[in-house]
């Protein structure tokens, strides 16, 4: 589903709401307005906790109105992997990671013509990936421009850098903007506290020793809440003239963050120290469960992690996030980078790592096993929220001697890159599994399986068959049965290569698969999917329908979504063929809202596709237009030719003839422009709904 979403102006992009009030940076906010109407590359530098991510979001919802091809964000702190980089900037723009063609080419086309604003936050970890990244969207994408944040420059060319320096400390509300910043949090935080003429020096003086740098501010706005000012102040005058008694090792604004952090260090129990050193492992956020099974040791029992968890929101050291599922914890990068500072003092690094890797090689296993079933939805989702996660076990897995346990991991999610949308990412992380020794394993017999499943496209077809061969071997070597030899999405690369005759002989007859629990039953299940579908390009409707139905029947058997959604859809698509137009708009409604539940962008285009066939043929032409624009629209977002090719370009190429002739070129071309406007949410609800045509 696309991560777009318009505001109250009817404006593209994905910036987040701002959690609390901003103050201050009006002339960093007028100057960087100013770079971007003349530069193509602006990138705020500057320390940690200094402010950068925010003064940028900041800065992008201020000049919305330039760019109405949107203004979209780039999370990468949480990325370790720079071939990601890409990845994560075709995910933000709401593309599926489609095996179709590379993400940044997707992103590429995605951008397109229209002025665009990306901004790129927190590269400096991958810095040369990200100037590179960089470079090729501004080249490629003429009226981009790309606003990034770095504590170093990006070194592009055409780069214009804009250093963010603390917060002025002025003690006048004319230019104290420090003090207002501490002002604000300490109201947030205390809401008796006020800003009077009585304690303004006061606050000024510890806006003073905190060099006006955001993020100490807030840390020390917050200890209000267990002291007085007065206190608040000599603590900071202590903590900072035992500083100053040793040399200093680095610049002075670092030593001072640190100071500020280390002082908030101080005040939290050692066991809350503890846990902030163990959740330093975390990428992203994570949850309750998580942070029990990873943090949990020695003098830290699991039962207690609930308790200095929330001590530690209360400190803001971590930040509680809202979650359908319940709560979940993010830390500041900078307090992030301060607690694995001191996990590597403790000597725990390796075991704490290695305890985050397990948890979530168990996590994944029970997806898997899981996904199949009723709670698929609900998997989707929590895989989709541990995202960051899952990447940063599989970086371990893959740097750990032993090469079982990234074929284990990368092979077990087979799920998450095939149905959830990230098949480019999951074939990178395949082969460098994969590339890891040899042998016969089972993790590398279902790995390769895994690797086959999402190496499906006409552009990837000799690459598919080159892996399915290597399948075939394993499974040969393993013993496997011969039906479990023949991988059935090898009949689909056929039929995308025209031969559907030679498809069908290869196809063969379900079969047990090579992976056990999950993986069995969806081998089994893409056989039924793949009959249908060959069955439907080869023009045998009846027989297709049939084939939908038996694998209707069999996810119902399972309680399973993702699947039996692509049974609605042939068992719609032979309908339609046989002139049951009613019948195919049910099947083509509820494999679209199956799909759209599930967070599958390629099956959401899929199904919009059917139901612009089956409207027309219900002679709605207004509604089929209007489909027909968002499903192109659709498709590009997916950055995916029509899935199997065979049916739904052609049905496409005929229902543009026939809409065009039917409505006149003007209506027509106002029709499909106005569901080209939609966003995925907006074609989604038109889509579903039953509304009568009006008339003319």
């Amino acid at each position: 589903m696309s991560a777009s979403v318009r505001n109250g102006n009817d404006r593209l992009g994905n910036l987040p709401v701002e959690p609390d009030v901003f103050v201050g940076r009006k002339s960093e906010l007028a100057r960087i307005h100013h770079l971007l109407g003349r530069s193509r590359l602006v990138t705020l530098t500057g320390p940690g906790g200094v402010g950068k991510s925010r003064l940028a979001v900041r800065a992008a919802d201020g000049v919305r109105g330039r760019f109405p091809g949107g203004v979209w964000l780039v999370e990468l702190s949480a990325l370790t992997d720079p071939a990601l980089v890409p990845v994560a900037i075709a995910r933000a723009l709401g593309l599926a990671d489609e095996p179709a063609r590379p993400a940044l080419a997707a992103a590429a086309a995605r951008l397109g013509g229209t002025p665009v604003l990306l901004v790129l936050d927190t590269c400096e970890h991958l810095l040369p990936a990200c100037a590179r990244v960089a470079s090729a969207l501004l080249a490629r994408v003429p009226r981009s421009r790309i606003l990034a944040t770095s504590r170093q420059p990006l070194a592009v060319r055409g780069e214009h850098v804009l250093a963010v320096g603390p917060l002025p400390v002025g003690g006048s509300a004319a230019d104290g903007d420090a003090v207002a910043l501490f002002a604000a949090r300490a109201v947030a935080a205390v809401p008796s506290f006020t800003l009077s003429d009585a304690n303004r020096p006061r606050v000024t003086a510890v806006c003073e020793r905190l060099d006006g740098i955001p993020l100490a501010l807030e840390l020390a706005a917050v200890r209000l809440r267990g002291m007085t000012l007065d206190r608040l102040l000599a603590g900071l005058d202590v903590r900072f003239d035992m500083l100053t008694t040793k040399p200093p090792t680095r610049p002075a604004r670092h030593q001072t963050l640190r100071t500020a952090i280390g002082w908030s260090h101080e005040l939290c129990t050692p066991l809350e120290r503890l846990l902030w050193a163990r959740l330093s492992v975390f990428a992203g956020n994570w949850d309750l469960e998580a942070a029990e099974f990873v943090c949990h040791g020695g003098p830290l029992s699991a039962e207690r992690v609930m308790e200095h968890l929330t001590a530690l929101a209360d400190k803001s050291i971590v930040a509680q996030e809202p979650d359908g599922g319940g709560p979940r914890y993010r830390m500041l990068d900078t307090l992030r980078e301060f607690g694995a500072l001191w996990l590597a003092e403790l000597g725990e690094g390796d075991d704490v790592r290695h305890r985050h890797r397990d948890y979530y090689r168990w996590l994944v296993r029970r997806a898997e096993a899981e996904w199949l079933g009723p709670g698929q939805r609900a998997w989707a989702d929590h895989m989709s929220t541990e995202h960051a996660n899952l990447r940063l076990a599989l970086d371990t897995c893959l740097a750990d001697p032993e090469p079982t346990l990234g074929l284990e991991l990368a092979g077990t999610l087979w799920f998450f890159w095939f149905a959830a949308g990230h098949a480019e990412e999951g074939r990178a992380y395949l082969a460098r599994a994969l590339g890891r020794g040899s042998g016969t394993s089972a993790e590398r017999t279902l790995a390769t399986w895994a690797h086959r499943l999402i190496t499906l496209t006409p552009d990837d077809l000799d690459a598919a068959e080159d892996v399915a061969a290597e399948y075939v071997r394993l499974a040969a070597a393993r013993g496997l049965p011969p039906a479990a030899r023949i991988l059935p999405l090898n009949g689909a690369s056929l039929a995308a290569r025209g031969e559907s005759a030679r498809s069908a002989v290869l196809h063969g007859a379900p079969g047990a698969g090579p992976a056990g629990g999950g993986g069995a039953t969806f081998f089994k299940l893409t056989s039924h999917a793949v009959q249908a579908y060959l069955l439907a390009g080869q023009g045998a409707l009846a027989r297709a329908g049939t084939a939908a139905e038996r694998l209707s029947a069999e996810c119902d058997k399972h309680g399973e979504l993702w699947m039996r959604a692509w049974g609605d859809y042939y068992l719609g698509l032979a309908r339609l063929g046989l002139g049951d137009t009613e019948s195919a708009a049910g099947c083509a409604r509820a494999a679209l809202a199956a799909k759209w539940r599930i967070h599958d962008r390629l099956g959401t285009a899929a199904a919009v596709d059917l139901l612009v066939c089956v409207e027309a043929a219900r002679g709605r032409p207004e509604r089929a237009a209007r489909l027909l624009g968002a499903a192109t629209e659709l498709w590009r977002r997916v950055g995916l030719a029509r899935f199997g090719d065979a049916e739904a370009t052609v049905f496409q190429r005929e229902q543009r003839r026939r809409l065009r002739g039917e409505l006149g070129d003007a209506r027509f071309g106002r029709l499909l422009a106005e569901g080209l406007a939609l966003d995925t949410r907006q074609t989604v609800e038109f889509a579903l709904a039953e509304v009568p045509e009006a008339g003319p």
